[in-house]
């Protein structure tokens, strides 16, 4: 693992070129995903850093989406919009990511999982689109801040009571409601948990697009990582307490889901749908079975693959009409015929059709939750429903209708565009064929 650290750091000198860093990330990540073998068990790199089968993809996940964010800010090349600055800034949030991930240590993860949000921050405040850019800074840096100290104290307890803070060998029986809702706050609120999402569709909309796509792909895993991680130890303590947050989840994510039907914000759409679709992987966590596992790891990696593309579609129109609104981006099927086809594709993926990923997880995610308690399918029904809808919504909206008289130009797609969507096409609608290697880190 340090060998990838060591790598990163050595990209400094070659910030200036944009082209060469972004292909040498690609590079980077298929060599780790090749020369890393994924086991059941942990696969330590040391005393601090290990990887097993949820570390590995997750891993895997946020260099593939670093490569392609570089690969959608082209306008920050062509512009000479402090791109030094942002590739550094993309080295540092790829650093805190990795150590997130592979942290055997819980307080070395505190530390990383909170450095993470430092680079998102810079993200929406130097390369944001509006001042309210400012507002939504501060709402996510708040939100998240205000569920992560009591997490830090409940560290600090544990350390006390165990002299350990290695997830392997945390055991202790000294487990009360406060510790319990100290630990796992902070993750319901990076997920975000319905009710407590507000800092999310603000921080989508005002952000550019590579931090929408890292907000949308890996920021929120983070939260189902640490639930998972957190639960080795506390599992027997929380059975009893789940219903209150599967409960909160399912009615907040059908509240949700007919909020995305009122939306007139392409970005604001994906935000809310992005809501919706991690509160169903709490439901799944917070199961305690090897459905609900398993199927969450499918649905946050199908999800940050699917939400990605969207939030990259959304950024190619914004480009051309510089607008983000419904009422503006219209008719698209005329001026972009061939743009429409992964409009479609992605659209059909956000409502897990087959063969994506989200197909998958969605199936684990619901046996799962149906088989914690069966009159969820009440809920599990409408949110299907509801998913179809404002995917519909979404895809009919931006497609058919009049073309805005105003937009007097229109510049075709280009090969970057295309090549952009596949690399999010590809591995959503192609890793369905090898999904049981998900199951491998119950």
């Amino acid at each position: 693992m340090m060998k990838y650290l060591m790598a990163i750091i050595f990209l400094t000198p070659i910030l200036f070129n944009y082209w060469l860093m972004m292909h040498i990330i690609m590079l980077m990540c298929f060599i780790f995903m090749s020369s890393n073998i994924c086991y059941s068990f942990i696969n330590s790199y040391g005393d601090l850093l290990g990887l097993d089968m949820l570390s590995y993809s997750l891993v895997s996940l946020s260099y593939f989406i670093l490569f392609l964010m570089m690969m959608a800010s082209f306008k920050i090349y062509l512009n000479k919009d402090n791109l030094i600055m942002f590739g550094l800034v993309l080295l540092l949030m790829l650093i805190s990511l990795m150590l997130t991930f592979c942290s055997l240590n819980m307080f070395l993860f505190y530390i990383s999982f909170e450095s993470s949000l430092i680079p998102t921050l810079f993200l929406i405040f130097g390369w944001g689109y509006q001042p309210e850019r400012i507002l939504a800074g501060y709402y996510l840096l708040f939100y998240t801040l205000f569920a992560s100290l009591p997490l830090l104290l409940g560290i600090f307890y544990i350390d006390s009571m165990v002299n350990s803070l290695d997830f392997w060998i945390i055991n202790f029986e000294d487990l009360n409601f406060y510790l319990y809702i100290s630990m796992i706050m902070a993750f319901l609120f990076k997920m975000p948990m319905p009710f407590f999402h507000f800092w999310l569709p603000k921080a989508h909309v005002e952000a550019p697009i590579s931090g929408s796509m890292i907000l949308a792909a890996i920021l929120l895993k983070m939260g189902g990582y640490g639930l998972i991680r957190v639960y080795l130890f506390m599992g027997s303590y929380s059975v009893s307490f789940n219903y209150i947050w599967i409960s909160l989840s399912l009615w907040g994510s059908l509240i949700v889901s007919f909020l995305c039907l009122f939306q007139v914000d392409v970005k604001s759409i994906i935000a809310y749908s992005s809501v919706a679709h991690m509160s169903l992987v709490i439901c799944g966590i917070m199961s305690f079975n090897c459905y609900g596992f398993s199927g969450s790891l499918i649905m946050m990696i199908g999800h940050g693959s699917c939400s990605s593309a969207l939030f990259c579609l959304a950024n190619i129109i914004y480009e051309r009409s510089y607008s983000r609104s419904l009422f503006i981006n219209k008719g698209y099927l005329l001026s972009m015929p061939s743009l429409s086809l992964f409009w479609f594709l992605l659209c059909s993926n956000n409502m897990s059709s087959p063969p994506s990923l989200n197909l998958s997880g969605e199936i684990y995610l619901i046996n799962s939750v149906m088989s914690w308690d069966f009159m969820t399918f009440i809920f599990l029904g409408i949110l299907s429903f509801m998913s179809c809808c404002y995917s519909i919504y979404l895809f009919s909206m931006t497609q058919h209708g009049y073309l805005y008289s105003g937009l007097v130009y229109l510049s075709s797609v280009s090969i970057r565009e295309y090549l952009l969507i596949m690399f999010h096409l590809i591995p959503l609608n192609f890793m369905i064929l090898k999904f049981d290697i998900f199951a491998l880190f119950i």
